[in-house]
């Protein structure tokens, strides 16, 4: 049985498609938490993987990272400036919070999943107030392996500070960033 290694598209695999860790199936799910969910509900269903590691970058809500470091996503939370602000509230049954279900060895962290980049420096700090990092895909990914009681963890490196300019750092860094977090999941030992 092998496990599932998942990105969002495959840049952030690096190069790992030309030489795939043995043991490890690799796919994408595609952009944004709906995307993610079905192909990676779709990728479970179909190859039955002992545990499920999604790799990927994201963006830093403040200062407590920086450009350029490595972590993983100890909880996932989905959540809105608009419910944080008041103009939303989401049903009591709704799952909005995720726990990884193995570790890494990168420093945990709690990862926010909005719907849409936020590209305000007020949005942020509010966000700033539940996770130190923003990340489209992994709400999706963690509801589709706990629906399959896969344990799934996540590994992300930061490329941008969220605000006004993520798009722009995001696209100068996210292909050094993704390189970077394969090359030391790679030295970890993570891939066996």
């Amino acid at each position: 049985m092998a496990n599932l290694l998942l990105a969002a598209f495959p840049p952030e695999l690096a190069d790992l498609q030309l030489s795939p860790p043995g043991g490890w199936v690799l796919a994408c799910t595609g952009v944004g938490a709906v995307a993610a969910s079905a192909a990676t509900l779709e990728l479970l269903i179909s190859h039955h993987p002992e545990k499920v590691l999604f790799v990927g970058t994201c963006g830093a809500y403040d200062d407590r990272l920086s450009l350029g470091d490595l972590l993983s996503a100890r909880e996932v939370v989905a959540t809105s400036l608009e419910e944080l602000e008041g103009r939303a509230y989401r049903p009591g049954i709704e799952q909005t919070r995720w726990q990884a279900g193995w570790g890494l060895p990168f420093p945990p962290h709690t990862v926010a999943v909005p719907p849409a980049i936020t590209r305000c420096a007020e949005g942020a700090r509010r966000l700033a107030g539940l996770a130190t990092a923003e990340h489209l895909e992994l709400s999706g990914v963690f509801e589709a392996c706990r629906r399959q009681a896969v344990p799934v963890a996540a590994a992300l490196v930061v490329v941008n500070a969220v605000g006004p300019r993520a798009h722009e750092e995001w696209k100068t860094h996210h292909a050094h960033g993704s390189r970077r977090l394969i090359d030391a999941l790679r030295a970890s030992g993570v891939f066996g």
